[in-house]
């Protein structure tokens, strides 16, 4: 052997080998996952569709969905009702927020077959007509949005958050728990409103709109 062969060629060789076989032992190990996963009973195909009925802003729609769409995507998608946002798809900014049963929900988070039958409000259920929700109202004149993005859901949690508060629920910095009704003061609402996320940081006016719409604005 000539000793003033380069070695090189091995060395890369060598490399090639390890990632190849390390690839397909990746492959072998997520190939049965795969396959558990899918529905014997279809080949492969996606699962069966079920019908399931969603009452609306007051309107009754009967949907025929793939029972893993989240109430987000039927809302958009097969609705039309975009007013809810889709931002992080994980539940952590609030820009799907919608009411079910008057309860705040991240809509991102749920199944729409969860919620057959039951009343479910969209920004686009919030105002009367061509008369604005009080809320509404509020965000336009203080100005409680830049891009608007995170607007949709921060009305529909102000509206589930200011019941909470009028039927007595606390929240973590809530002072008196004996008091039939929290006083939103600035540090409540905040705090109650944490969950929704604004990236363009129009906290403060988005805090003086819900006061006012509270009724409690100074």
């Amino acid at each position: 052997m000539d000793d003033n062969q380069p070695l090189t060629p091995t060395l890369e060789m060598s490399r090639r080998t390890v990632i190849e076989t390390g690839t397909t032992a990746l492959l072998l190990t997520a190939l049965p996952r795969a396959a558990l996963a899918r529905d014997p009973s279809d080949a492969g195909e996606s699962l069966s569709s079920v019908t399931v009925e969603l009452s609306v802003n007051g309107r009754s729609h009967a949907l025929t969905l793939d029972p893993r769409t989240t109430l987000l995507d039927a809302l958009r998608e097969h609705l039309g009702l975009t007013g809810s946002k889709k931002g992080c798809d994980h539940g952590q900014c609030g820009a799907c927020t919608v009411l079910i049963d008057g309860r705040r929900i991240n809509a991102c988070l749920t199944l729409a077959v969860m919620h057959d039958g039951q009343s479910i409000t969209t920004i686009e259920g919030l105002a009367n007509g061509e008369t604005l929700h009080p809320l509404q109202a509020a965000f336009v004149e203080h100005d409680g949005f830049q891009c608007g993005y995170c607007t949709s859901g921060q009305i529909c949690s102000a509206a589930g958050m200011l019941a909470e508060a009028r039927s007595g629920m606390p929240s973590y910095v809530t002072d008196d728990l004996t008091h039939p009704a929290a006083e939103l003061s600035d540090a409540e609402i905040r705090e109650r409103m944490s969950g929704n996320i604004c990236r363009c940081a129009a906290y403060p006016n988005i805090v003086a709109a819900i006061k006012q719409a509270a009724g409690t604005s100074t």
